[in-house]
């Protein structure tokens, strides 16, 4: 395969920016582990991020999403070396946006790590902007093939969806380790608060992503296991749980239906 004429300095320097912040990513998510000798995120912070920590904290097996969604940055991170993505529009576009949530993720590790919560609600709030960021310059676009789909598309909204509830549950359990009493309104009225803006988090994405199905997969499985997690455990509560099923639905069905909307629309120009 040739390489493309325009290909700039800047192309390659993007490529290569983009796969070093896999490595980095990798690599943070090793130490997060707890492979490498230090503690398990889980058991960071002082347990401020268990499934016990708050009412919106998702159950342990929630986690394993990261699997898919490291799986499908690695794959990214890969094709966009190949030299027909070197000068590719898209990838011109969202290169760096995606490289810094590389980045920022690693950074988000090493903060819990060294028992920084405040830092952390810091760092991740940031990374929800730079996803959200990334989601909309690619939902202005359209790929260029499957692969794109999957590896680019597929994957960052995967990441967008599930940190939008990650950033919920680290929010919670930052202010409950500062102490915040939630102006005497009791945890279960702030976690149905909490729940009802991830519905409507959810519902803008459906909308804005014209019923893309990634980041809706993943903030509804986010949302199922903090269901899970308010039925066992030492944190139990009905009034949370309620409410994670109720606004797992409303993702679900905003999203099929914007969907179902946006086929019927697309197949009536056509005729």
């Amino acid at each position: 395969m040739s390489t493309p004429s325009n290909v700039t300095t800047a192309d390659r320097t993007r490529q290569v920016v983009v796969a070093v912040g896999a490595v980095i990513a990798v690599v943070g998510a090793y130490i997060g582990s707890g492979a490498a000798g230090g503690t398990p995120i889980q058991n960071a912070a002082n347990g401020a991020l268990t499934a016990d920590s708050t009412p919106i904290a998702p159950a342990g097996p929630a986690f394993s999403i990261w699997s898919v969604i490291y799986l499908g940055l690695l794959a990214y991170a890969v094709w966009q070396l190949l030299p027909a993505q070197a000068n590719a529009p898209r990838q011109r576009l969202v290169g760096y946006w995606v490289a810094a949530s590389l980045v920022l993720n690693a950074a988000w590790i090493l903060s819990v790590q060294f028992d920084q919560l405040a830092l952390s609600c810091v760092v991740i709030v940031v990374l929800l902007a730079v996803l959200a960021r990334t989601f909309l310059l690619l939902v202005d676009g359209r790929p260029a093939g499957v692969v794109e789909t999957i590896v680019l598309d597929g994957t960052m909204g995967l990441y967008l969806g599930w940190v939008s509830i990650a950033t919920a549950a680290n929010l919670a359990a930052g202010l409950t380790a500062a102490g915040f009493d939630g102006f005497g309104w009791g945890s279960d009225v702030w976690a149905v608060v909490v729940l009802a803006v991830a519905a409507l988090v959810g519902v803008l994405i459906a909308i804005r992503g014209r019923g893309r199905l990634a980041p809706a997969a993943s903030l509804t499985w986010g949302l199922a296991w903090v269901a899970v997690s308010r039925t066992t455990g030492e944190l139990v509560s009905q009034p949370a749980m309620i409410a994670a099923i109720v606004a797992a639905a409303v993702v679900v069905i905003a999203t099929v239906g914007i969907r179902v909307a946006q086929r019927f629309s697309a197949t009536a120009q056509t005729r």
